[in-house]
């Protein structure tokens, strides 16, 4: 794996012996259709860790010891989609080959795609996509791979039935066709359905930050008024964490857009609370 070193989240160890998450940004924004600028989205999310305890008040735990490593953002080419999932599908299935999981940050959302071509590999997994758009777009302005695109290519990855969508409420009439489980918000209600539905399986959380009402998160490549609160999107990732998981991501944060830098705060203390809730699955707690 190829990587730069732009600086380290707080809370990861540069060379623990047994991380449980290896985490590695993809900074790309090549098909970004409003606001560019999510290739500078790792780098602020790492920032913004230096400003949040490693201890969570609401779980009442902190970041276990040596339970993520930080491996630094991809080296990519710019503008080359295909390229860039596949340096990511590379990188995925380095960490998976040694029995870790995969946190990607983005990076506008097509970079998802890269992580679930490596973990289709092993098969059998829920996406959950909490998200603004639905992203089941066949192509958008032309471009096949593109981050309006990718759930509909990650559909025939993992099939239809095996996506989850929630907070969604933006799409166009042929995205909602393809759409097999679709909530508009990110309500207490709507978080246990999608519970019910994963069932036993594991599952893959991509976070898109405009899931978040843009009031707090306005620093994203496509904002949508109407949007999740900080609280509710804090429970579903808890929520989603407290199940068995074969990665994650958060995407789409845009620093340029974020003058207060709320934006990437909330971002980071998703990946904090996904990372002590998985902590406490695997034993890992104090």
């Amino acid at each position: 794996m190829r990587v730069l070193n732009p600086g380290r989240i707080l809370w990861a160890q540069t060379d623990p012996p047994d991380p449980r998450f290896e985490i590695f940004g993809v900074p790309f924004d090549g098909t970004s259709s409003f606001n560019p600028g999510s290739r500078e989205g790792p780098l602020a999310i790492r920032a913004a860790t230096h400003g949040l305890e490693d201890y969570s008040l609401a779980l009442r735990r902190s970041v276990p010891e040596g339970f993520c490593r930080d491996l630094g953002d991809l080296d990519l080419t710019f503008g080359n989609p295909e390229e860039t999932l596949n340096r990511t599908q590379a990188a995925t299935a380095e960490i998976l080959d040694r029995n870790h999981l995969p946190f990607i940050l983005g990076g506008e959302h097509l970079v998802t795609l890269g992580a679930l071509r490596a973990l289709c590999v092993q098969g059998g997994f829920m996406l959950v996509h909490l998200d603004a758009h639905a992203d089941l777009r066949s192509n958008y302005l032309g471009e096949r791979l593109s981050h309006a695109s990718v759930v509909y290519h990650a559909q025939e990855l993992v099939g239809a039935d095996n996506v989850v969508q929630l907070g969604i409420r933006s799409a166009c009439r042929e995205e909602i066709g393809r759409a097999h489980f679709l909530r508009q918000d990110l309500s207490a209600q709507s978080v246990a359905e999608a519970v019910a539905r994963i069932g036993k399986r594991p599952l893959y959380l991509t976070i898109d930050i405009d899931v978040a009402d843009p009031s707090v998160a306005p620093g994203t490549g496509t904002p949508e008024p109407g949007g999740a609160t900080a609280q509710e999107i804090l429970h579903a990732v808890r929520t989603f964490a407290a199940l068995p998981m074969v990665g994650a991501d958060i995407v789409e944060v845009v620093p340029s857009h974020d003058p207060a830098g709320i934006t990437a705060l909330l971002a980071a203390k998703c990946l904090r609370e996904i990372l002590i809730v998985q902590g406490g699955r695997f034993g890992s707690v104090r």
